[in-house]
């Protein structure tokens, strides 16, 4: 079994609905991204990531890149820890609503152009080939595994604060949780 950090990008410049569809990081993600990685960099050397892998989305990059730099590894870019993909034809100033509702029910229940089911799945799949890194990802992407190693079908299962490390391990063809991060303590609701 090898380990595997599953982390929550920081805090981001903008959030849902406003001008910015792919914020950076503001002053506090900065802070949190350095924090990630002086916990993961202090680390017994047997259990410190060796790789680390990304979001495309630019505050997972963002909080990912300083650990990448303290490895001396290049940023691996992963669509499939990416954010949940939302309807085609729904706006930006839609989408707060739509995840409202997301989080209100279970993956069969989500409406939208893809089978949010398959897309949990595929995930958690993605994860079982990470042993060894730290995957920098998504509040709902975060949940899609959590639901899947709890056996719940709720998407809201947990509530990573920002930054938040959970820590994960996988033979390759499962995965087990040894530890969750740090929750936040008010929703993103």
């Amino acid at each position: 079994m090898s380990r595997l950090y599953l982390i929550r990008h920081g805090k981001p410049a903008a959030t849902w609905g406003e001008a910015d569809e792919d914020p950076g990081l503001d002053d506090a993600g900065k802070a949190q991204a350095d924090a990630a990685r002086d916990y993961l960099m202090s680390l017994p050397e047997a259990d410190r990531p060796k790789r680390v892998v990304s979001s495309p989305l630019r505050r997972c990059r963002e909080t990912a890149m300083p650990t990448a730099q303290a490895l001396g590894v290049e940023l691996e870019i992963d669509p499939a820890v990416g954010e949940i993909p939302t309807p085609a034809g729904l706006s930006a100033q839609d989408r707060p609503a739509w995840l409202r509702g997301v989080f209100q029910g279970k993956w069969k229940d989500v409406e939208g152009d893809l089978d949010y089911e398959a897309w949990r799945g595929e995930i958690v799949k993605a994860l079982h080939a990470r042993g060894g890194a730290a995957v920098f990802s998504h509040y709902v992407a975060i949940n899609a595994v959590m639901s899947h190693l709890d056996g719940d079908e709720r998407v809201l299962v947990f509530r990573p604060d920002h930054a938040s490390i959970s820590t994960l391990e996988t033979g390759g063809d499962d995965l087990i949780l040894v530890e969750r991060g740090r929750e936040a303590s008010t929703g993103v609701l």
